[in-house]
């Protein structure tokens, strides 16, 4: 009895210690990116793991000076929000036809998408863009919202948690006379809310942070989002506005941590349903 409680004790010790451990690494960036938009710019260059001397605003106030922030925040937003709405639609809706809705070719269609996701998708970055080009949508916001819409991955991640929905209730609806359309809205979507949580936090995540894309296609100032608003920062003397760059990157990450905590239970719940369902 004594030997298992030991036994226990310290496995549990090891856990906590892992966790912890797997913890601070995953804080102290945030905590790092934090400390230094609270410094001048010759204190973040020679002690920047330190705590800052005096805490200062300046690279706050920069930023606002230079740059338009809510101007870009809303910008970001526009994108961030579109992207996500459109994605986390069409995901569902493919993600409902492929796990509850037999028709023929079904299997192959499906296996024919995952092969898509090993292709690298720079190769698809000079027609991708040709092809924009020629549409007349370079300078819109449309050019990143469209080819945005469908993610192969966030398909995948919706069909497998949905496979975990046991059949019996569909057949159910079905019996009752529901149609698909009246099955997907009032019973699929409900039961399918951690999976479109978990698809709408990854399709912000990475609409929000896309620098290269705003980059490519937009290229008016008033269009321009916070990441390219960083851009503005950079210089060639070591140490310049990086008050500044430190400051408007505490202020792009807020969004993402505070949208993080709201639904990270549903987060986590999406997971554990996909790896029950494999």
């Amino acid at each position: 009895m004594i030997t298992s409680f030991r036994r226990i004790s310290a496995s549990l010790v090891l856990t906590y210690a892992a966790l912890t451990l797997g913890a601070i690494a995953v804080v102290y960036p945030f905590f790092f990116m934090v400390n230094n938009s609270f410094k001048t710019g010759r204190e973040i260059l020679h002690s920047p793991t330190a705590l800052p001397s005096t805490i200062t605003l300046i690279g706050y106030t920069g930023v606002f000076e230079e740059l338009d922030v809510l101007l870009l925040f809303k910008n970001s937003l526009i994108l961030a929000v579109s992207i996500t709405l459109l994605n986390t639609l069409l995901s569902a809706l493919a993600g409902y036809a492929f796990a509850k809705i037999p028709f023929p070719g079904r299997g192959r269609i499906f296996g024919f998408m995952l092969i898509t996701m090993m292709i690298p998708g720079v190769l698809f970055l000079i027609p991708s863009y040709v092809f924009i080009y020629n549409l007349g949508w370079v300078g819109h916001y449309h050019a990143l919202i469209i080819p945005s819409a469908v993610s192969v991955f966030n398909i995948f991640l919706v069909r497998q948690f949905m496979l975990g929905i046991p059949d019996e209730i569909v057949e159910a609806a079905r019996i009752d006379g529901a149609g698909d359309p009246t099955i997907f809205m009032r019973v699929i979507l409900p039961l399918a809310r951690p999976a479109l949580a978990t698809v709408a936090i990854l399709t912000f995540m990475g609409s929000w942070n896309d620098f290269f894309g705003p980059l490519l296609y937009l290229n008016q100032p008033e269009h321009w989002t916070l990441q390219l608003g960083l851009l503005q920062f950079r210089g060639t003397v070591p140490g310049e506005n990086a008050e500044q760059i430190w400051a408007l990157t505490t202020l792009i990450t807020l969004p993402i941590v505070v949208v993080y905590f709201f639904i990270q239970e549903q987060f986590v719940k999406a997971f554990a349903n996909v790896s029950l369902s494999k």
